[in-house]
C-alpha cells in the first residue's frame, strides 16, 4: 500500500523535443473552473522565450462558475465532480476531442517550498545518474513532513567537493557532492481530494502542478525569472507565491485569503447580498479613492429584502472597504516574501496574476507595501488566445499548457516514472491506481 502522505504526486514525463501532443488544462479553483485543451507542437527556439520547445494551439477553453470549493480545496465532492464535468464537456466539445488526462494546479494545501541541501559520499568516483537520483530523493524524502505531499522537486544547483555552481556533474569526479534543491509540498489531503474529484470523472491526473509556480511559466519573462521575481496568483479564495531566480523557480508559499474575502466585506460592510456584493467589487472594486468619491453615490439593494428596499452608498466607501482586506493581504505576502530567496534580490520585481489581481489600483497599492516595482502578468507567447483568457486570471491554465516543456528539470521518483509511461498513447498515463492505493 503506498499513500500519498509523504509522496510525490503524478508527474508528466518530458515532452518529446520533435512530437506534437495534445494536453488538457483543469485549473479548479474557488470561484471559477476553467478547462483548456491545446495542442503542442514543435517550434524553432526563441530568444523572447528560451525554454519553450513547443508552441502552443489552444482548441478547446471553458470556464464556468466553480462549486464544491472552498479556499482551493474541495469540500463538497459530488458538486465539484459535477462541475469538473460539465467544464470538461464543455472544452471538449470546442476542441471536437475527447480527453482522457488532465494536468492539474493546486492552490490550497498550505503551499511551501523549502530550499534543502543533500550530500552524499561517491562511491565510484565519478557520479552517476544513479547517485543523483538517490541524493535527491533523501533530501525530497528529509524535506517532506507528515501529512504533506510533493508537488516539484526541482534542482537548483550542484557542488563538488564543496565547490558550488556545478550545472550537470554527470560523469564528472568527486570525492564528496552535494545538491541543493527547491521542494514543494503542499498537505496530502487537499491534494488527495483533487486528485479523487477529476478521477471520478473517469480521467487519469497526468501531473499535479503548484499554482503560482506555473503562473510564472506562463508571464515571467526570461529576463524576470533570470534576475529575480515573484509571481503572486490571487486568487478567490488563496493568495499563493512563487519566487524566481537564476531562471528557477527557488521558493513557493501561500495562505487562504483571497478576492472572494473583499467580496464578504462588501456584504457585511453594506447590509447586501453577496451576488450584489461580487457584482459590485467587479464593477466599481477600486482600492483607490479621490476627491469626488464621497460625493459619488449609488444605490445598493439590502440584503434580505427582495430587493424593495436599498440604501445610498458612496463609492469611497466601497473603496475603503476594498483598500482594507488588499491591504491585509499584500502585507502577508510581504510578510512570506521577506522569510523566502527573494528578499535577498533587491532589484528584483513583482508580478501579480489571479483573478482578484484585477482590482483597479492594485499594482500601486502592492508598490508602496511591497517597496517593489510591480506588474499586472499576462500570458505571453501564445499565438491566438480569444480575449477572455488573455487575462490574468487565466495565467495559472495557460501555465499548466507550457508545463510539460519543463518537466525534465524536476526530480521524478521512479516508481512514477514507470506508471506514467504506460499510457494508452505513450504521454498521457494512467495513475489511477497510484491514488487508488493511497487510500
Amino acid at each position: 500500500m503506498t499513500s500519498l502522505d509523504r509522496a510525490q504526486t503524478p508527474k508528466t514525463r518530458q515532452m518529446p523535443p520533435n512530437k506534437t501532443a495534445l494536453v488538457a488544462a483543469l485549473d479548479i479553483g474557488t470561484s471559477k473552473i476553467a478547462c483548456l485543451i491545446a495542442r503542442l507542437k514543435p517550434c524553432p527556439p526563441s530568444d523572447a522565450l528560451r525554454g519553450r520547445t513547443h508552441a502552443i494551439e489552444l482548441i478547446g477553453l471553458s470556464h464556468i462558475q466553480s462549486r464544491g470549493v472552498k479556499a482551493g480545496a474541495v469540500v463538497d465532492l459530488n458538486e465539484c465532480e459535477q462541475a469538473v464535468r460539465q467544464a470538461v464537456a464543455l472544452a471538449e466539445r470546442m476542441a471536437k476531442v475527447r480527453v482522457e488526462s488532465v494536468l492539474l494546479s493546486v492552490s490550497a494545501g498550505r503551499l511551501q517550498g523549502n530550499l534543502v541541501e543533500a550530500s552524499s559520499e561517491l562511491r565510484g568516483g565519478a557520479v552517476t545518474p544513479a547517485d543523483l537520483s538517490r541524493v535527491i530523493s533523501a533530501g525530497m524524502h528529509h524535506a517532506t513532513p507528515p501529512g504533506r505531499t510533493v508537488l516539484h522537486v526541482l534542482p537548483a544547483g550542484f557542488s563538488l567537493d564543496g565547490v558550488k555552481g556545478v550545472r550537470d556533474p554527470s560523469g564528472m569526479v568527486a570525492r564528496h557532492f552535494g545538491v541543493e534543491m527547491n521542494v514543494i509540498t503542499a498537505d496530502a489531503t487537499a491534494a488527495k481530494n483533487l486528485m479523487l474529484v477529476v478521477e471520478r470523472c473517469h480521467l487519469n491526473v497526468e501531473a499535479m502542478a503548484c499554482a503560482p509556480y506555473v503562473s510564472g511559466l506562463s508571464v515571467l519573462t526570461d529576463d524576470e525569472a533570470d534576475l529575480g521575481a515573484a509571481v503572486v496568483e490571487m486568487g478567490a479564495g488563496t493568495t499563493t507565491i512563487a519566487t524566481y531566480s537564476g531562471g528557477q523557480c527557488v521558493h513557493a508559499s501561500g495562505f487562504a485569503l483571497g478576492g472572494q474575502h473583499v467580496t464578504m466585506d462588501l456584504a457585511r460592510g453594506l447590509g447586501a447580498c453577496i451576488a450584489d456584493a461580487e457584482r459590485i467589487k467587479t464593477l466599481y472594486g477600486t482600492v483607490l479613492t479621490g476627491g469626488s468619491d464621497a460625493r459619488d453615490v449609488m444605490s445598493v439593494p439590502t440584503a434580505g429584502d427582495d430587493g424593495d428596499t436599498s440604501q445610498m452608498v458612496s463609492r469611497a466607501t466601497i473603496a475603503n472597504i476594498v483598500r482594507q482586506r488588499v491591504e491585509e493581504i499584500f502585507e502577508m505576502v510581504r510578510d512570506r516574501l521577506a522569510d523566502s530567496p527573494f528578499a535577498a534580490e533587491p532589484r528584483a520585481r513583482v508580478v501579480l496574476t489571479g483573478g482578484a489581481s484585477q482590482l483597479t489600483g492594485i499594482p500601486d497599492l502592492a508598490s508602496r507595501i511591497l517597496g517593489r516595482d510591480v506588474r499586472i502578468g499576462r500570458p505571453l507567447g501564445f499565438g491566438r488566445l480569444p480575449n477572455e483568457a488573455k487575462s490574468a486570471s487565466f495565467a495559472v491554465p495557460t501555465g499548466l499548457l507550457v508545463y510539460p516543456q519543463f518537466a525534465h528539470l524536476e526530480h521524478v521518483e521512479p516508481r512514477h516514472t514507470r506508471q506514467v509511461m504506460t499510457g494508452t498513447n505513450g504521454y498521457f498515463g494512467k495513475v489511477g491506481r497510484w491514488l487508488r492505493e493511497g487510500f
